[in-house]
């Protein structure tokens, strides 16, 4: 009868305990949607996605489309990094900080160069980074 007992009380305390997230927990403040050697323009440039065009540009990809939503336009920035033509493989952008601050989300951003042995052909490195901010967008 104890060992009952014992089970039950057991199993109580383990199935009370609540996995499930907090409604009240925020997003991270940036993730990085899209990283690849090919797919950018010839040319270097970071962009903020602001027109609705631009926006159903990144829905219609067919890598995007799992990871944002329509509604997204509303609360959230997207930056265009492209980093231009390369002579060769295994470049990359990376986020070397973030800070928010009032009014702003300052985003220091880092082109990384290959390591060791890479491809000999024209790649043209693009991110896709999603920050879950409107507020103004600082690239550094």
């Amino acid at each position: 009868m104890k060992k009952i007992i014992a089970t039950m009380t057991v199993c109580l305390v383990l199935f009370s305990c609540s996995t499930q997230k907090s409604s009240d927990e925020k997003p991270p403040l940036y993730e990085i949607l899209k990283q690849e050697e090919q797919g950018g323009a010839n040319f270097r440039f970071f962009e903020i996605v602001t027109e609705q065009k631009e926006f159903k540009m990144l829905l219609n990809d067919k890598d995007l489309k799992r990871k944002i939503n329509p509604s997204d336009i509303n609360t959230c920035n997207f930056l265009l990094l492209n980093m231009g033509e390369k002579n060769s493989g295994g470049y990359s952008f990376s986020v070397e900080n973030i800070e928010e601050t009032e009014n702003d989300i300052i985003i220091t951003i880092k082109e990384n160069g290959p390591k060791g042995i890479a491809t000999t052909m024209m790649t043209y490195p693009l991110s896709i980074v999603k920050i879950n901010s409107k507020k103004n967008i600082i690239i550094k």
